[in-house]
């Protein structure tokens, strides 16, 4: 009878702690089995195999010692030999397993204490996978949960099933927590650690501003109304980009939501935050435009490849879209992903004179024409002495005081500058080392072969181990400002596809790729696209 007592206790026990650790049962009975076999060892010598099995419905534990069947045994206490072994099981082959029964162990105090330790340290591991396979499911959602402790600004959450941590720049500003007030967060990431899985939450990431939106707004839940993108600046103020798939439904309208119940829920969460609510269009400059709210727009200026854009306010407008502290358009910036230049009109006026007087100066000098003539042909929206040279000559006599005599003088001036700029780039080319077979490369000019130049490439070889970056430029986004890098062919406008195009070709000349590795490539890509567009529909 005491011996069922005992069985029934372990498997109560093994129910009791699973239950208060929310793991399977299983994995408890798996650690004693272990903790088992660990006292065993200590008993019947480290060296012996001893398995330990507990019968999860009876709670009955066999102990059993592992003899391996071997041709002749050297370790005793872990080896049979077959002879020995097919006395036992007629059937034993070499690699088998022979088990011995062995009597029923008192644990004495040593062995039952280092039992406990491995029941204890098993089962907290079986806590923390269970913690990190839980919780990193629910990366991108928010959480609820109860502050346990605060060390050093950092906030300790208890959530029920699990230990979070809200890091001080992950606070609000001004937020101050106690023990024991509820707190709301977003799940930003989950990390599995030594010391057992870390779950980190946020109050400042932009995505836990639009998950409240998304709990606060049944239209952006069901999906009718999409969040385009967020910028915030937590606790002061953030804009939010919407757009609505039912074009009865005013995606603003419905994200303020009655007499602005939606959003002043949102923004009693965060602290009194101010929230602009911004339409979302696919039209990058009508987007910008919204995004600059509260302040007036006069005129912009895309440049799509650097995604930079010039905005032109009125005078009076200018502190109001950039903002305290260049708040306002910093926020736009973010949300758009744009850059933004903010100009007045006093201000953008200055700097087309300054541009129309550096080009008219321009013409002058390269042209050797007075200043008139330079200033008519700045104002007739000619940029570069290339553009003089080779458009129709008919567009230049047709310039009120100008006639095909001067048109063709005024051609063959330019012309002539271009050459001697050539010969002077070629010089500086050989002096360089600059090869002529970089010439081959679709695109180059010679301008281009003095900066490969200065950039130490001197052959096909040297140019195809560019990357496209190397030519083009890059730019880096960090804490919402973009910072460009300009690339050795930056200076001449030369675009990313052209770039890809001119290393492609220099790959081919040096013999890196094949055609036949480029038409695989193309085939690739035609596939992964077709798959796209099959997943899209």
């Amino acid at each position: 009878m005491a011996v069922s007592a005992n069985r029934l206790e372990l498997l109560q026990i093994a129910d009791a702690v699973a239950r208060e650790k929310s793991i399977d049962k299983q994995i408890v009975i798996a650690a004693m089995a272990d903790a088992i076999q660990k006292a065993a060892r200590s008993r019947y010598g480290q060296e012996t195999n001893i398995r330990a099995d507990i019968n999860p419905t009876t709670g009955e534990m066999k102990l059993q010692r592992l003899l391996e069947v071997v041709e002749t045994p050297e370790e005793y206490a872990r080896e049979i030999s077959i002879e020995d072994a097919r006395h036992r099981n007629p059937d034993a082959q070499v690699g088998d397993f022979i088990a011995e029964q062995l009597p029923p162990m008192d644990f004495g105090r040593i062995a039952a204490q280092s039992a406990k330790q491995v029941i204890v340290q098993k089962v907290r591991e079986a806590e923390r996978d269970r913690q990190y396979d839980e919780y990193k499911d629910r990366v991108g959602e928010i959480v609820n949960g109860s502050v346990k402790r605060v060390e050093y600004g950092n906030v300790i959450v208890d959530l029920g099933r699990g230990e979070a941590i809200i890091r001080r720049d992950e606070l609000i500003p001004r937020e101050n927590y106690k023990y024991g007030d509820r707190v709301r967060a977003y799940v930003y990431d989950v990390r599995r650690e030594q010391r057992g899985p870390q779950i980190f939450l946020s109050r400042t990431h932009p995505q836990f501003m639009a998950k409240l939106f998304t709990m606060e707004v049944p239209e952006i839940y069901d999906g009718i109304i999409e969040i385009k993108s967020v910028a915030r600046d937590p606790g002061s103020r953030a804009k939010i980009a919407v757009i609505s798939r039912d074009s009865s439904i005013d995606p603003v309208g419905a994200c303020v939501g009655m007499r602005g119940s939606r959003v002043q829920a949102v923004v009693g969460e965060l602290q009194g935050e101010k929230i602009d609510i911004i339409p979302w269009s696919q039209d990058a400059a009508a987007f910008i435009v919204n995004a600059l709210q509260p302040a007036e727009v006069a005129k912009v200026v895309l440049d799509e490849d650097a995604e930079r854009i010039e905005v032109v306010v009125p005078d009076d407008q200018l502190s109001l879209a950039i903002g305290r502290r260049g708040q306002n358009v910093r926020l736009a910036s973010q949300l758009t992903g744009w850059d933004i230049d903010i100009l007045t009109e006093e201000e953008e006026s200055q700097r087309r004179q300054k541009e129309f007087v550096e080009r008219s100066n321009l013409f002058m000098d390269a042209l050797n024409v007075d200043e008139m003539v330079g200033q008519v042909l700045a104002s007739e929206g000619f940029s570069s002495v290339e553009e003089v040279a080779y458009v129709d000559s008919d567009e230049i006599a047709s310039i009120d005081g100008f006639d095909e005599d001067t048109a063709s003088e005024i051609q063959e001036r330019a012309r002539e500058h271009l050459e001697r700029i050539e010969t002077e780039y070629d010089e500086k080319r050989r002096a360089l080392g600059v090869l002529d077979e970089l010439r081959e490369i679709p695109g180059m000019t010679t301008a281009m072969l003095v900066a490969v130049g200065e950039d130490d490439v001197r052959s096909i070889e040297d140019f195809a181990g560019y990357a496209v970056d190397d030519l083009v430029g890059w730019k880096e986004r960090k804490d919402g400002e973009t910072k460009m890098f300009e690339g050795v062919l930056s200076p001449f406008g030369v675009t990313r596809a052209d770039a890809e195009q001119m290393v492609v070709a220099a790959r081919l000349k040096a013999g890196w790729i094949t055609e036949d590795d480029l038409a695989s490539e193309e085939e690739a890509d035609v596939e992964d696209q077709v798959q796209d567009e099959a997943l899209g529909a």
